[in-house]
């Protein structure tokens, strides 16, 4: 789970409701009428912008959002750099025995595909195809919901202006003015809370999570490249290290080198 977006949203919308609690009743900032014409005006212009499987496909892009689980730059440069030596040494067929407590889909599948014998250019070439096709699915999941924010407070403002005629259209009833007054201002609320507390700060974590998983997967096919071209594991390092911040470099480097003396020490024994 991503505790940062959890706590955000939690932090948000608890300052909001204590505000409102402070000034009064939250029951005041309740009206089904506005959150109709808001909620229902940005699903249909969505549903309007995209196709219907898109906007559906939200749901499981919010999943990604609220309980991606990010995978260790740290523990992949480790896996291909030992894959490295493993290669040099025993073979690239040596390497089947290696991926099987390995979880990341496609690391295994770029190993598998080495293994199987094909080319290097034709295993980066499938690989960065694969790529492609992620990174359109992650950008339009983003879109939806950037998209939902830019209409969320037009929507809002249209709300505002249906309460603006039905006031005016009675103000020979005092008593009917509030409630259309309450819609005309409550659209507007629930335009900015859906558009700048919900969707574009989700969207704005999607192509934050979607680049982070890019890089991810652009080491690991730097890293099977290298693998392939039999480079020696000190060249494999330090290419795979410029992926990642410089501070963390030096950190990197020393688990690989500890973990080296522990396979040469495994190997005398």
């Amino acid at each position: 789970m991503d505790i940062a977006t959890i706590l955000g949203i939690l932090c948000g919308f608890s300052l909001v409701f204590a505000a409102i609690a402070m000034g009064g009743g939250i029951g005041w900032f309740v009206n089904i009428p506005a959150l109709m014409i808001v909620l229902g005006g940005t699903i249909g212009v969505t549903l309007v912008h995209y196709p219907l499987k898109s906007v559906l496909g939200v749901l499981g892009v919010l999943k990604n959002a609220l309980f991606h689980q990010e995978t260790s730059a740290i523990e992949t440069i480790k896996n291909l750099v030992e894959f490295s030596r493993v290669a040099r040494r025993e073979g690239i067929l040596a390497l089947q025995s290696l991926i099987t407590h390995i979880h990341d889909p496609f690391l295994n599948k770029g190993v598998n595909l080495a293994i199987d014998g094909l080319e290097p250019h034709v295993v980066q070439e499938i690989l960065e195809i694969e790529l492609e096709k992620l990174e359109k699915r992650h950008k339009i999941g983003a879109e939806v919901f950037a998209t939902m924010g830019t209409f969320s407070p037009a929507m809002g403002m249209l709300g505002t202006l249906i309460g603006l005629v039905q006031m005016l259209m009675q103000m020979q009833d005092p008593s009917k003015i509030g409630p259309a007054m309450a819609v005309a201002l409550l659209t507007t609320f629930y335009g900015m809370i859906i558009a700048y507390m919900i969707c574009l700060p989700i969207s704005g974590k999607l192509k934050t999570r979607s680049a982070q998983e890019i890089l991810m997967k652009q080491l690991i096919i730097e890293g099977i490249k290298a693998i392939q071209s039999g480079d020696n594991p000190r060249i494999v390092e330090q290419k795979l290290l410029a992926f990642i911040e410089p501070k963390k470099r030096n950190e990197v480097s020393l688990e690989v080198t500890a973990l080296y003396e522990d396979r040469k020490r495994g190997f005398r024994r």
